[in-house]
C-alpha cells in the first residue's frame, strides 16, 4: 500500500531498511542502474528516460508505452511491502510514477486529493508534466491527473528528500 520516493543516493539505505518487495527506477539511459541486492530482478522496472516533457536531440522523451509498462508492473504488485520509485533526483519522474500508480489504485478517488495529499507529503514534488499527461489519456481520466498536478503549485526543490505516499486514496 505504501509508495517510497526517492533519489538514486538514497535507494540503498531505503532498500536495506525498509526492504521494499518492488523498485521503479527512472534515469537516463546512461545513469541506468542494474538490480540492485535486495531486489529480485522479475521486481525491478527499469525505464530509460530523460526528466524531459518536449522533445529534445539526444534524449529520450517519455512515451506511452513507459505508462503501459509502469502499470503492468504496478498490477504485479501485491501492496504487501512498500514499493520504491526512484529517479535521480525524486522530484520530477519517481513522483509523476507515484502517482499514476496512486491514481490507478484508487480508480473512484479524486485525482485532485491524490495530488494535495503528494503535496503535503513533499514539498519537492513536481511531477513530470508529460508522464501525467501520458496516463491521463491512457487511464481515460479526461485531463482530471493533468489538472490536479497542476493545482499541486509551486515546488521547494531545496526541501528533496525521500517520503512515503499511500496508493490507496478514498473519495
Amino acid at each position: 500500500m505504501t509508495l517510497i520516493v526517492s533519489g538514486l543516493a538514497e535507494a540503498p539505505a531505503i532498500i536495506a531498511r525498509r526492504r521494499p518487495s518492488h523498485m521503479v527506477t527512472l534515469l537516463d539511459p546512461a545513469s541506468m542502474i542494474d538490480t540492485p541486492e535486495g531486489i529480485a530482478p522479475d521486481r525491478h522496472l527499469r525505464l530509460a528516460v530523460n526528466d524531459i516533457d518536449a522533445p529534445m536531440d539526444g534524449l529520450v522523451l517519455p512515451q506511452e508505452t513507459l505508462v503501459h509498462n509502469l502499470l503492468a508492473f504496478a498490477a504485479g504488485w501485491d501492496e504487501a511491502e512498500p514499493m520504491l520509485i526512484h529517479c535521480w533526483a525524486g522530484v520530477s519522474r519517481s513522483t509523476a510514477s507515484a502517482f499514476v500508480i496512486a491514481c490507478e489504485r484508487s480508480p473512484e478517488a479524486d485525482e485532485r486529493a491524490i495530488a494535495l495529499a503528494m503535496r503535503q507529503a513533499a514539498a519537492h514534488a513536481s511531477p513530470n508534466r508529460r508522464i501525467v499527461a501520458l496516463a491521463d489519456d491512457v487511464m481515460g481520466r479526461r485531463g482530471r491527473m493533468v489538472d490536479a498536478v497542476a493545482a499541486m503549485g509551486d515546488y521547494d526543490y531545496a526541501q528533496a528528500r525521500p517520503f512515503e505516499f499511500q496508493a490507496r486514496h478514498g473519495r
